[in-house]
């Protein structure tokens, strides 16, 4: 396992697909709630962003799917900060079946802080909320991934459609 383990959650029967296995889009909606998980860690909880009007947007995400889930599997996801500045957060997530490695996916996901008054323009972190990313930063620099980073989708040797 690499990374700070963030989130965890049951296969609810709805998301399995025809084939028997987690469908695509739930992969998706776990990163979506551990993110949510790395906002209460990071001291950006419900209370924060009722009270500044800021919260995080994911900007981009890249999944891998590496091993299939199935409904009888439950899910635990954990997060490593690839990197951050004044206002952004790369984030690295795995989600791990509990009870099997290696990961079952992994997601790199860019999450902007944003203050969501109109109109809605990029806020830098506060003190205590970059603290915070630098601490959990901190604390899984240097632990190897275990699984491919994002890297640019294209098709080699072909050329590429207008």
């Amino acid at each position: 396992m690499s990374g700070v383990p963030i989130y965890q959650s049951a296969i609810l029967p709805e998301w399995i697909d025809y084939n028997g296995h987690l469908r695509d889009a739930y992969y998706a909606l776990i990163v979506s709630l551990a993110s949510d998980a790395l906002m209460d860690r990071l001291a950006m909880d419900a209370a924060y962003r009722q009270r500044t009007l800021c919260t995080l947007y994911t900007v981009e995400m890249h999944i891998h799917y590496l091993h299939e889930v199935k409904a009888a599997d439950a899910v635990i996801v954990t997060v490593r900060i690839a990197g951050a500045d004044h206002k952004r957060i790369h984030a690295a997530f795995e989600i791990l079946r509990a009870g099997h490695t290696p990961a079952a996916a992994a997601a790199e996901v860019m999450l902007l802080h944003v203050r969501q008054q109109q109109p809605v323009t990029t806020a830098p972190f506060p003190p205590e909320v970059s603290a915070a990313i630098a601490q959990l930063q901190a604390a899984t620099a240097g632990v190897p991934s275990s699984v491919p980073g994002s890297r640019r989708m294209e098709l080699r040797g072909t050329t590429r459609a207008p």
